[in-house]
Formats: structure tokens, C-alpha cells, sequence
């Protein structure tokens, strides 16, 4: 991304802030690098948006947002879905942390537990709940310049190929593309890493790239993953937060009163909705997959544990990472692991005793 043209764009979008008081019509662009069709996505449209003008009239607003959609890419790539909010190419969009293990670690913390839970509402409610109580988690959106809104989450993980998986040791030596925070997620798998953002997915495994994926069954489907790489091994490593929702915090600054009242109990709100979506699509993307021919297994329970069991302390590394910038990562850490328990989940493996 050129910094001049993103600076310039935000130059613009800011100005057009400002006059909103005189106009009485907020105009905001949502955006997001990923299409309608996956459901983080999709609820920024159906939930955020659509239900924006409705609450300002039913508070009695004088105020209306007047929105400009950009999803599926057409601003920014995933790889520039941070800064895309950070410098105001766009108002607010989706913003992938799984892609700034740099950058916003802690954000990134369920990449340091698989296998911990599948349940994505509670998953959201856990990250929701860390970003407002622990100071430096929501430094981490702001030191970017970004208001947070609510987490967002992705369904259980499983393993997409273009060839058959009967047991873990078909794995060995095949190249598996994913986000780069779930690199780790391989060891014991002989399967080597590349690093891709989900739109990259089925090009690169066309072009031979990669031999699969490592996936959720809703981003597959929406993308078609399932034609290039039809053969799918439920491994079910458990789901994991992926970022938030979020605005440039010039143009929150800028924005009427009620209509920051509003985007903050709808940006909550989505949090949870997109989950409950996510939840719903989850199985009717399976089933869709292997309607259209693909070739849908189980790895072997056994196979699956020694996934598990060959994994390095994932907790531990990610735990000494933080506190080597600062951070209070094994307190986090361990409030994270407890939170997950109280709230229901049944981990695989307690990573927070390995600290």
C-alpha cells in the first residue's frame, strides 16, 4: 500500500467527519479484504450497517449514516487490513490480527492453544472480555489508531488436500499453505508451512503452491476451496479469534455522540451475532462440500492425539515472546486458560500448566 495515498485518502475521509454536524448525515465507509459470503464479513453488512439508521431514529437522532461499502478487496488486500483502518483508507472494516503476530500479539492468543475449545460464541465472549479489562490488550488497537469494537472468530480448523489423507503420515513432506500463526499447528505433522491469506488459498493450490490447506469449513466453501483441494480430513483443532471489528480512531473522534452509541452497541452486538452465524453455516458447509464431490474423513482418533501430543509448548513460547517486549503474557495467559474453563470448555491439553 502507498502510504501518500492512504494518507491522503484519510485526509479526506477526515474532513467529511468533521462536517457532519453541519450536515446531519455521517458519511463512513466499512470495508473489509474478504467477501460478503464469510460470515464476519457478511454481518458487518447485515448487522452493523443495516441496522445503523433504525437505532439513530429510534433514539431519536438527528443524525443518519450515509455508507460506502468496500468488501471482497476492493480497497486493500488482506495483507493490509490493519493499516487500511490505522490510516484511514477506510472508516472502520475488519481487522485480521491473525495476520500481526507482530503487531498485536496478544490478539493472538488462541494460536497459542489449539485444541481448547470449538465453541465460537463462548470464544468471542472470552476475547471480548480480555480486551476491555486488561489494559494491555487494548493498547494494542490503540497504539494503532484504531477504536476496538468486537472480536471476530473463525470455526474449528480442519485439513483441506488435493490428494488423500488416510492416517498423519500422509502429511509428510506435503506443503500446507495457512495464516502464519497457525505455522505451529504442523509440527508432528511433517508437512511444511506456507504462509497465505484465505482469497490466496485456491490459486496457490491450483498452481501447485501448495498441496492443501489448513481451513475453516465456511471460509473454504465460500471461496470453493473444496474443487482444487476436494478431499477433506476433519482434524477439528478447535476455533480461534481472528481480530475485530474496528474504526480509525480520528474518524471515531469525529463522529456525533449518538453515533458512536450506536456503532459500539452494534459492533458488540455483531460480535456475537457473526459467531451464532458462524455456528449455523458450520455444518451446511460440510454438507454442501460433499453434495459437490468432496471426499469428507475423519483423521483417526489415534492420529489426531499424537497431532496433539507432538505439538511444542505453544503456551510457553508465545508466554516468553510477550514478556520479553514487556508484557504480562503469563498472567494473560493463565487468565485466558481459567476464563475458557469457567465458561464451559473441556481443553485437550491445559497449556497453562506448561508455564
Amino acid at each position: 500500500m502507498k502510504k501518500c495515498i492512504a494518507l491522503s485518502l484519510g485526509m479526506s475521509i477526515g474532513l467529511a467527519a468533521l462536517s457532519v454536524q453541519a450536515a446531519e448525515t455521517v458519511r463512513l465507509t466499512m470495508s473489509s479484504s474478504h467477501p460478503t459470503a464469510v460470515a464476519w464479513v457478511g454481518a458487518l453488512k447485515t448487522h452493523v450497517i443495516d441496522n445503523s439508521n433504525p437505532r439513530l431514529e429510534q433514539m431519536g437522532s438527528p443524525y443518519r449514516i450515509e455508507w460506502t461499502e468496500a468488501f471482497g478487496g476492493a480497497l486493500y488486500d488482506f495483507n493490509d487490513t490493519l493499516e487500511a483502518v490505522q490510516d484511514g483508507l477506510t472508516d472502520m472494516g475488519w481487522v485480521g490480527s491473525l495476520w500481526e503476530p507482530a503487531k498485536m500479539p496478544l490478539q493472538n492468543i488462541m494460536f497459542a492453544a489449539p485444541f481448547v475449545t470449538s465453541d465460537v460464541v463462548l470464544a468471542v465472549d472470552v476475547m471480548n472480555e480480555l480486551n476491555d479489562t486488561i489494559p494491555e490488550m487494548k493498547e494494542e488497537w490503540e497504539r494503532h489508531n484504531l477504536v476496538f469494537l468486537g472480536a471476530t472468530v473463525s470455526d474449528t480448523y480442519h485439513i483441506f488436500t488435493d490428494f488423500p489423507v488416510e492416517s498423519l503420515a500422509d502429511l509428510e513432506g506435503r506443503k500446507i499453505v495457512g495464516a502464519a500463526s497457525l505455522g505451529p499447528w504442523l509440527q508432528g505433522t511433517g508437512a511444511i508451512p506456507v504462509a497465505g491469506g484465505l482469497p490466496s488459498f485456491y490459486q496457490q493450490i491450483q498452481t501447485g503452491v501448495a498441496d492443501g490447506a489448513i481451513i475453516i469449513p465456511t471460509g473454504a466453501y465460500s471461496l470453493k476451496l473444496h474443487e482444487v483441494a476436494p478431499h477433506i480430513t476433519l482434524v477439528d483443532m478447535g476455533v480461534t479469534t481472528i481480530g475485530g471489528l474496528a474504526v480509525n480512531r480520528d474518524t471515531w473522534d469525529a463522529l456525533p455522540e449518538d453515533v458512536r452509541k450506536v456503532l459500539g452497541e452494534l459492533g458488540r452486538e455483531y460480535s456475537r451475532v457473526h459467531a451464532e452465524q458462524v455456528k449455523a453455516v458450520y455444518d451446511q458447509a460440510l454438507a454442501d462440500m460433499a453434495a459437490e464431490g468432496a471426499i469428507i474423513k475423519e483423521l483417526p482418533a489415534e492420529d489426531r492425539q499424537h497431532w496433539v501430543n507432538s505439538l511444542a509448548s505453544l503456551s510457553k513460547t508465545w508466554v516468553e515472546t510477550a514478556e520479553e517486549a514487556g508484557l504480562p503474557g503469563k498472567e494473560i495467559f493463565i487468565r485466558f486458560m481459567n476464563e475458557m474453563r469457567e465458561r464451559g470448555a473441556t481443553p485437550l491439553r491445559n497449556w497453562d500448566e506448561e508455564l
